[in-house]
């Protein structure tokens, strides 16, 4: 192995009309960090999106970050101009995170790298990518850079294209990485057992962060289900799972190490197989006694909640709940994937109700926005949670290529030839729907409030 072989690892800007801390970190970026660092690299790492960074506390004149009670809270922001094809969007367009100041400063300071890698999260989000791989081509204009994550792997021939990255990698397969490193001069590397699963991972890399008020926990990646709106299957085409008391090992780890009392799950089917994992997790969890508090903000399956579920969540200190629900409509919930009905909905929430769980803390999520979905299927949607004793929560609709429901889409939101990325932005639904406009996705928000 080469010796001082550096890496930086970078979570990129996000550029949006709107973004917020919802307990957002780059999970998968941390487990590689871990991994190369079992694999004897040496890793300096940077988080354009870190609310706790020193010097953008010092701007804000700030100890600390204002976060509400469950340490989530608003990112620093900066307006910047508008892209071209988003002219007529009547929306201020920011940047949000660090300032490129801090982020020029701190790339001055760290070891020279021998290659740069860069993780991407929602497509459109991209421009973020794109300005940091051009900050970096500045400060280290020899080195390579190599992109990975949701973005690349979901558009890969436009990150190829327009991202300027020397290597771009989709997919989660830890090998393409570790080949790409190789062939850079770095350690010849055993990757064979991180193929096995994701009980061959090490712990995500939090040591990272010297300051933490979260922690994201993943005991499960992929999803059974084919929704078709969703693109989940392509990032994770497998379900796999964790051992339910290796993850139980991993919370408690956190909880004694850094006084971490928030826990995040990220699995996008945490209740499949429930009586296996997460029952056996909740358990643990209740024996142990310890003074933590659980979120799920993916989306539960709400036919999946039952009685012992719900009691179990409850003891265990589950906090935050979220189901998803999408519509009332029943034909419109068997044409996007059938994954639940009125019935097992409404016997969800009676079941968490009846556990102890708060109204305030059983969000439902309503998708709207779907091709052919009027303002009364939305209005009667939010009517139904609200009867059954759960909070909505609206999830805009967005148009995503590989997606059983993209090409319909495209066709009902006149998006026409090669479609740009930044159109996958949920935050256009209410200027391209010829069914939904500004005015009724403002009264919907409205009744939900009061």
């Amino acid at each position: 192995m080469r010796k001082n072989f550096n890496l930086l690892l970078i979570n990129p800007w996000i550029y949006d009309f709107t973004a917020y801390d919802f307990w957002s970190k780059p999970l998968g970026l941390l487990y590689i960090a871990s991994i190369l660092k079992e694999q004897g690299y040496e890793i300096s790492y940077m988080d354009c999106m870190d609310r706790y960074n020193q010097e953008l506390l010092k701007l804000q004149n700030r100890e600390f970050p204002k976060n509400d009670e469950f340490g989530r809270g608003s990112f620093y922001k900066e307006e910047v101009k508008k892209p071209v094809v988003l002219k007529n969007i009547p929306r201020r367009f920011s940047r949000y995170g660090i300032t490129e100041d801090i982020f020029i400063n701190e790339l001055t300071k760290i070891p020279f790298p021998q290659a740069v890698l860069i993780t991407s999260i929602m497509t459109y989000w991209y421009p973020g990518v794109f300005r940091v791989i051009e900050l970096v081509k500045k400060v280290f204009p020899d080195i390579p850079i190599i992109l990975g994550g949701i973005y690349p792997t979901l558009c890969y021939h436009h990150s190829i294209q327009f991202s300027r990255a020397d290597y771009v990698v989709k997919g989660n397969d830890i090998g393409d990485l570790l080949k790409i490193l190789e062939e850079l001069g770095g350690s010849k590397s055993d990757y064979s057992k991180y193929e096995k699963g994701l009980n061959y991972l090490p712990y995500p890399n939090w040591d990272l962060y010297p300051n933490l008020n979260y922690i994201c926990i993943l005991s499960s990646r992929g999803c059974p289900f084919r929704c078709s709106y969703c693109a989940s299957f392509r990032i994770n085409p497998e379900l796999e799972f964790r051992n339910p008391k290796e993850v139980v090992k991993e919370i408690e780890y956190w909880h004694r190490l850094r006084n971490i009392k928030d826990f995040v799950f990220y699995d996008d089917a945490l209740l499949i197989n429930s009586e296996d994992n997460f029952l056996i997790i909740l358990e643990e969890l209740i024996n142990k006694k310890l003074s933590i508090r659980l979120h799920t903000p993916n989306g539960l399956h709400a036919r999946m909640i039952n009685e012992e579920i719900a009691q179990k969540m409850f003891q265990a200190g589950v906090e935050t709940i979220r189901l998803g629900f999408e519509t009332v409509d029943p034909h419109r919930q068997s044409e996007t994937g059938g994954k639940v009905t009125n019935l097992e909905f409404k016997k969800a929430v009676d079941y968490l109700l009846k556990a102890g769980f708060k109204t305030s803390q059983i969000g439902a999520y309503l998708l709207i926005g779907l091709p052919g979905q009027n303002f009364r299927e939305i209005i009667d949607s939010v009517h139904f949670v609200i009867d059954c004793g759960a909070h909505p929560r609206l999830a805009k609709f967005s148009a995503i290529p590989g997606t059983k429901i993209w090409n319909k889409a495209k066709s009902h939101f006149n998006l026409k030839g090669t479609v740009d990325p930044l159109f996958h932005n949920d935050a256009l639904l209410p200027y391209l729907s010829p069914d939904i406009n500004v005015d009724d996705y403002q009264k919907i928000k409205l009744m939900i409030k009061s």
